[in-house]
């Protein structure tokens, strides 16, 4: 039903042409497409950038009042607004979603031009999050109908190195406390999703923070969507600080998957994207790790080290990750690129406790990747004491 998450984070960013620049110059997207006044549309400009599968939708409004875009942006700062689907049967997913209790923002509409027509239809998520359904069997243009060829490409992209970035991996959206349950819940009785995987705050925790994680899937394993929410710790969890900031549930972060992660981030960052940075004593800790393990790690470690890849591992394969900093100016939404070697987190979970800090889908590199955003979270000042009653207090 769902063949593929297609992508579009449909977002709505204060500077968007300088936003689809940013991925372009940055991360290695092309130009695809554009909607504004040139093209005949008079209310919202939107910008399609792409790159292997990934296309990312960067659209704001064009006159002044525009009260959904404006108090979208004024509540959660530049973020992800729309997630689509790319499905087979429009209408009969919205049909049975409508009869499972789902919102339906916007019912089934058709756009068409001279190279065919597309349906969509639009469903409320969690918090201000709407997924948009896209069924475009026979179309043939260059992203969706009204759209046109970019009005400017930049020169120089085609001198700097490649981004090798391929599909959508997954999409994480964070929870306030106690609502990731009716989140999954949602996505299995309205989309007929299934429980993919799971771990709790007593696997994925620090020396101050923890956090609760349930990944959905629909039925062919194609689209993954983890959900998850803080647990009580000493501090506040990047979770928290994520959810304060955005003003509520979104899009955490969106992972890219990539066939050579060590050339592609070799590339990006000398197009000057920025990443997470991890302690050494991370890859003190893997080598030993490794020693015991039964999977064999292809690539140069010393190589990983230098340019602090983490490392997940179980007996059946092992994935490569690595996550930038936060691509605006609040701390909430960030990016991760993605390379799997075999490990596509069917893991049985009384396993995932004998092997502590190995687990499927990265849940290995939790604990890493919060001590790096601990990090960055002092510095901003909100690594603060977390109470039980979800006061944070200055220290």
């Amino acid at each position: 039903m769902y063949k593929c998450l297609v992508v579009s984070a449909n977002g709505v960013f204060l500077l968007f042409q300088q936003a689809a620049s940013y991925y372009c110059n940055k991360l290695g997207f092309e130009p695809l497409a554009y909607q504004g006044l040139e093209t005949g549309c008079r209310d919202v400009v939107s910008h399609v950038v792409k790159q292997g599968k990934i296309m990312y939708v960067f659209a704001s409004a064009l006159n002044p009042g525009n009260k959904e875009m404006g108090e979208h942006l004024v509540k959660h700062g530049d973020g992800a607004r729309d997630i689509a689907f790319t499905v087979e049967n429009c209408d009969y997913l919205v049909q049975k979603a409508r009869e499972r209790g789902a919102i339906i923002v916007k019912e089934p509409y058709v756009l068409e031009d001279n190279y065919g027509r597309v349906k969509l239809a639009v469903l409320q998520t969690y918090g201000d999050t709407t997924h948009t359904f896209v069924e475009r069997t026979a179309y043939k243009g260059l992203f969706l109908p009204g759209f046109h060829p970019p009005l400017h490409r930049d020169p120089l992209l085609a001198k700097l190195p490649s981004g090798l970035l391929n599909f959508i991996d997954h999409v994480v959206g964070n929870q306030p406390n106690d609502e990731m349950v009716p989140v999954v819940e949602w996505y299995q009785k309205n989309l007929l999703f299934h429980r993919f995987w799971s771990v709790d705050d007593k696997q994925l925790q620090t020396d101050f923070s923890a956090l609760r994680s349930i990944v959905v899937a629909n039925y062919e394993e194609t689209v993954k969507m983890p959900i998850n929410e803080p647990a009580m710790g000493k501090r506040k969890s990047q979770i928290q600080e994520y959810v304060e900031y955005y003003g509520g549930p979104g899009v955490q972060h969106i992972a890219m998957n990539t066939s050579d992660i060590i050339t592609a981030i070799r590339n990006l960052k000398e197009r000057g994207m920025e990443f997470m940075c991890v302690p050494d004593t991370y890859y003190q800790l893997l080598r030993k790790n490794l020693k015991h393990s039964q999977v064999r790690i292809t690539e140069d470690l010393d190589i990983l080290e230098e340019l602090k890849i983490l490392v997940d591992f179980d007996d059946s394969g092992y994935l490569l990750q690595i996550f930038t900093k936060p691509v605006q100016d609040r701390p909430t939404v960030f990016l991760e690129v993605i390379q799997r070697h075999n490990h596509q987190v069917r893991v049985n979970m009384s396993f995932l406790s004998l092997l502590k800090n190995q687990f499927g889908f990265g849940a290995g590199n939790f604990k890493a990747l919060f001590e790096a955003i601990e990090a960055d979270q002092n510095a901003r000042g909100n690594l603060t004491i977390l109470t039980p009653n979800g006061v944070s207090n200055h220290i």
